[in-house]
């Protein structure tokens, strides 16, 4: 092969100028093509609104809902009465424990004289039974009843030690000051003051920072701190939500014997302790409560993930054990029938049409909730996009190596075992391989719907709206799941085209 110098080149680009400088319409057509894409991309734009999307978007929202998949919160919710005495409690099941005292929560607490109500007006009231629900009462003696009713005290004063002031921390320069007629809200160097006006509203005493919100003149304000959580305050309460990072109670719930333990401190007790539950060795009792943690419900999860897996391998399985021969009768070099090839072809379209998701919510009418609806909807979905790919590389293949074999006076059967399927079974399993690993991910999407598997909890844990954490945790199973199975699908999918290519050499 002959190489032409620069010298050359330039003498014929001096005779030819034309030669090496694109034509005027193809010019026109780059910027054709370059005009129409922008052209394109602004009327998306504005047909779909994005700018007003993105304008009117409250990320701060956003931002909360993402960072409630790595955390937890601490809620002390701080009430305040009347007079003045305020009380801090804590939700029913908290991540703290049955009786949380957080370092990060301190009280001032005093005694006071407080008017109660008692309600022995009520409590003086005789009890009605059905005997006495007809009894006589004499005009004297209900006249004097009446008037013991009306002497008894409907209100009690009394003297109790109770909170007055209440100082929360957030985690660095941010921190919630409690009075019972004034709340400070420091964020680094900015401060906000609010005043309390029992059942007349808040009012702020400095204006609102970008950090605060309030919809109206009185009404209750939300303070936003970051990560570490934000405060709802209202006239007669006001809610701290004081966010940590991790998963709360991950593998020992509050009511297990091993919560608040350290790992070597669970490493300790499960080999050297004596027995906490006598009926169980110490390690029995710690996998219990693992796996039956009622907050993550590990076991639960384990298993609804194994049946996706199931679910999308035996679906699979069934859809290339079906779509195998059906692509022979839709294949027009193999069999030589059109209406039967057009029948087949068909019958794939109506499978394929339809998304696996409607077929999922077909199959769950049928069949009811659980997998095997599921497993329908994969094997009726991928039987029709199977057998159209099967087919199409049967149509594609060398007919020399079939017609050799049908030259030596082999059976119809033998030219497709020796001539077709050594050329084609590599790419089968291939794509078969394909589809049951992308079906890990679809069968989680329509357990979402009532297939079963670990898509209907993670639909359970989003409905919530609060379980974020556990939609985390179910998510990260599924990527790790996906992940092993991608690596393993390709490293069989190379070992089948590596395989295919020696044999074809």
């Amino acid at each position: 092969m002959s190489v032409i110098a620069v010298s050359e080149m330039e003498a014929v680009a001096a005779r030819h100028p034309d030669l090496l400088r694109g034509s005027i319409k193809s010019r026109i057509r780059a910027i054709a093509i370059i005009a129409g894409t922008l052209a394109y991309l602004a009327f998306c734009w504005w047909f779909f609104s994005v700018g007003a999307v993105l304008g009117s978007a409250n990320w701060a929202i956003a931002g909360n809902y993402l960072a409630d998949w790595i955390s937890y919160e601490g809620r002390p919710t701080v009430e305040i009465s009347a007079d003045g005495a305020m009380e801090v409690s804590y939700p029913r099941f908290s991540p703290l424990g049955e009786h949380p005292d957080p370092d990060w929560v301190s009280t001032t607490r005093e005694e006071m004289t407080r008017t109660i109500d008692t309600g022995a007006a009520t409590q003086a009231a005789p009890a009605t039974t059905p005997s006495s629900a007809f009894m006589f009462v004499a005009p004297q003696n209900a006249g004097q009843q009446g008037e013991a009713e009306a002497a008894a005290p409907a209100t009690q004063k009394v003297t109790e030690e109770v909170v007055t002031s209440a100082a929360i921390r957030l985690g660095g320069r941010k921190s919630v000051t409690i009075l019972p007629k004034l709340v400070t809200l420091n964020r680094g160097r900015e401060q906000l003051r609010l005043e309390l006006r029992h059942d007349q509203g808040v009012y702020p005493l400095d204006p609102l920072p970008s950090w605060a919100e309030q919809d109206r003149p009185g009404a209750k304000v939300y303070a936003y701190f970051g990560f570490a959580g934000y405060v709802e305050i209202r006239d007669d309460k006001v809610l701290v939500h004081r966010r940590f990072l991790g998963w709360e109670n991950f593998f020992f719930d509050t009511n297990s014997a091993f919560w608040g333990m350290s790992f070597g401190q669970v490493a300790q007790a499960i080999l050297a302790a004596p027995r906490i539950d006598p009926q169980k060795s110490n390690f029995a009792l710690a996998l219990n409560d693992f796996l039956y943690n009622p907050s993550w419900q590990h076991l639960d999860v384990w298993i609804k993930l194994g049946q996706t897996i199931v679910m999308a391998f035996v679906g699979t399985l069934f859809a290339g054990i079906l779509a195998f021969p059906l692509s022979f009768l839709a294949a027009r070099n193999i069999f030589r029938n059109k209406p039967v090839n057009q029948i087949v072809k068909r019958f794939f379209d109506f499978q394929r049409s339809v998304d696996m998701f409607i077929w999922a919510l077909f199959f769950t009418r049928a069949f009811g909730p659980g997998p095997l609806a599921g497993m329908s909807a994969i094997f009726f979905t991928d039987t029709g996009t199977l057998g159209k790919l099967y087919s199409e590389a049967l149509e594609n293949i060398d007919d020399k190596q079939r017609e050799g074999v049908k030259s030596v006076g082999a059976s119809p059967i033998a030219v497709q075992r020796f001539g077709v399927l050594p050329q084609v079974l590599p790419l089968f399993c291939s794509q078969a391989l394909y589809f049951w690993e992308s079906n890990t991910r679809s069968a989680t999407i329509i357990g979402a719907v009532g297939a079963g598997g670990i898509g209907l909890k993670l639909w359970e844990a989003m409905r919530t709206n609060s379980d974020w954490e556990n939609v985390a945790y179910m998510v990260v199973l599924i990527l790790i799941v996906v992940f092993i199975f991608d690596n393993i699908s390709n490293a069989l999918r190379s070992r089948l085209m590596g395989t295919a290519k020696t044999d074809h050499h």
